[in-house]
């Protein structure tokens, strides 16, 4: 059974590693990842993951795993910045404030979708701006959903969580593996 990761980012790649999992090939799903209006963080996404699951082919041997991360401010979704200033912008939001990250989990094969997603509860330090423009220059906050990644530099701002670090890494790796599991796939090896 061929595990296909329908993500580029290569943090979930090594997370994926972590549990001893690599995958076969990488195909990373083009869909449009605005929220709908009035849509909250967590539904918006799960149907983030769930969507980008859909718009990939799993052929009769595969196991697709799609995922999506969202950091959410009480209803408002903090997607990836578009460039510095929003960069910025979310993070003085975010300063000295607990929100919650979201990652959904899609693992997907030819007959069926397994779903999933986990909720922390991250608390982040009050900000200076000098460590705001700090951050900013380290261009760490790229692609990140809220501005930032846990596990790089802004990792110091983050005195707090509770949850799973893992998820918001990008994946979480114990639920990843129940899926997985649930789909037939032989995460610890082969059962048989």
């Amino acid at each position: 059974m061929k595990l296909i990761l329908g993500s580029g980012s290569p943090r979930r790649r090594e997370l994926l590693g972590t549990i001893g999992l690599s995958p076969d090939e990488i195909r990373s799903p083009d869909i449009n990842e605005e929220p709908v209006k009035n849509e909250l963080p967590r539904p918006y996404c799960a149907r983030m993951a769930r969507e980008k699951a859909q718009a990939l082919e799993a052929g009769a041997d595969e196991v697709i795993i799609c995922a999506d991360t969202t950091v959410a401010l009480g209803r408002r979704i903090l997607g990836k910045p578009a460039d510095a200033g929003e960069a910025a912008e979310f993070l003085h939001k975010l300063s000295g404030r607990r929100h919650k990250v979201i990652t959904a989990v899609a693992v997907k094969t030819a007959s069926a979708v397994w779903e999933r997603d986990v909720v922390t509860d991250v608390k982040m330090k009050r900000l200076s701006d000098i460590e705001v423009n700090s951050y900013l220059a380290t261009n760490d906050w790229r692609g990140k959903a809220g501005g930032y990644a846990i596990q790089g530099p802004a990792g110091a701002f983050i005195p707090w969580i509770s949850g799973s670090y893992s998820a918001v890494m990008g994946l979480p790796v114990a639920e990843t593996a129940t899926l997985l599991m649930a789909a037939g796939y032989p995460v610890y090896g082969d059962a048989s």
